[in-house]
């Protein structure tokens, strides 16, 4: 049964496709290697409609791969900040520096190559290598996993390596010999709107006489999710320390961790901490402090509650934290710099109460 409509998904998926699909997403205009290889680092984990709104930002800023090798890595932060997962563009920057320096500024049209580069694994070297140049290889993203576990009823986590090498395999088989760009984009926008997660339109879907799931009423129990678990809530405190200027301390963070490799706001352990901290950092602790409302932020695994302390400095010595790691940051000619969101938008209340 798998094997007999494994063959006729294709013919199906197309027909839908030419009908429904979607052609006028920014990345399917001219679609060479570069543009289709950003655009399926920014929808990994993200919806299309938000990446719609960075995608043509990000390519006006690097058009071209030496562009983005050459750029400087805040700057690349800069473009990507609200798009989330910084990962990725960490990965996204080095990939092109090792194109620039080990394949000529030219994208690999190799699958083991791609592969090869940070941040691009099988089924998106797949994408990148169907979409731009029309080779024949399988995608296997979350859209694709959901649509080939409905229709050919694969019961168990998709991350398992057995259920995982039975998606492959189907996804191989599904796979045509023509019209191979079209049908990836095809079976990739089944997934993101008829065959979505919740509530799947299966009346609208070209694949639904096939579909074991939607026979058997299983829809919603596929793919198998994970238990239900308490998401874990953490805490930090974040000063906000402005000069007389108004411009306000920024410190680099790790390029692991949350907001890796993004500018943000001094992180100390305690609210009873910040005046210790800024005692020791600029001599003196400045009066008053004023501890602002604790506001939650999530994240995939993991909220986290922050409170935000404010600190106003009268003075600091000229040559305090003058290294790559802190940053006096002026929010009238601000540098261009990744913050991460909930860091913008503390600024921005800084600002507005300090115009006020």
């Amino acid at each position: 049964m798998k094997a007999d409509f494994a063959r006729q998904l294709a013919p199906l998926l197309l027909a839908w496709w030419d009908q429904h699909g979607r052609r006028d997403l920014p990345w399917q205009r001219a679609p060479t290697p570069y543009r289709v290889w950003v655009s399926e680092v920014m929808l990994q984990q993200t919806q299309v409609t938000t990446v719609a709104r960075y995608y043509d930002i990000f390519m006006q800023a690097f058009p071209d791969v030496q562009a983005l090798a050459n750029a400087p890595a805040d700057e690349v932060l800069h473009c990507w900040s609200g798009l989330g997962y910084y990962a990725r563009a960490r990965n996204l920057h080095r990939a092109a520096q090792l194109v620039r320096d080990q394949h000529g500024g030219v994208v690999p049209a190799d699958f083991d190559a791609l592969s090869a580069l940070p941040g691009i694994g099988r089924s998106t070297a797949g994408a990148m290598l169907a979409l731009s140049a029309g080779q024949r290889h399988a995608i296997l993203d979350g859209n694709v996993k959901r649509v080939l576990a409905r229709v050919f009823r694969i019961e168990g986590l998709p991350g398992e390596s057995v259920v995982q090498r039975e998606l492959w395999t189907l996804a191989e088989r599904c796979t045509p010999m023509q019209r191979v760009a079209h049908y990836t984009q095809a079976i990739m926008d089944l997934g993101a709107s008829v065959c979505a997660r919740r509530k799947p339109a299966c009346e609208l879907c070209p694949l639904r006489d096939g579909c074991l799931a939607f026979a058997e009423g299983l829809t919603g129990q596929l793919p198998t999710r994970k238990p239900a678990k308490a998401r874990p809530l953490r805490s930090c405190v974040l000063l906000l320390c402005a000069r007389a200027d108004g411009a306000v301390l920024l410190e680099r963070r790790a390029d692991t961790g949350i907001w890796g490799g993004l500018w943000g706001l001094p992180e100390i352990s305690s609210v009873d901490a910040a005046g210790e901290w800024c005692s020791a950092q600029f001599g003196s602790a400045p009066e008053p402090m004023q501890v602002g409302r604790v506001f939650r932020h999530g994240f995939t695994h993991f909220d986290l509650d922050i409170t935000p302390v404010e600190c106003h400095l009268a003075r600091v010595p000229l040559r305090v934290m003058e290294d790559d790691r802190w940053l006096w940051y002026n929010k009238d000619a601000p540098a261009k710099i990744g913050l991460a969101a909930p860091v913008t938008k503390l600024l921005g209340s800084l600002a507005h109460r300090n115009a006020a």
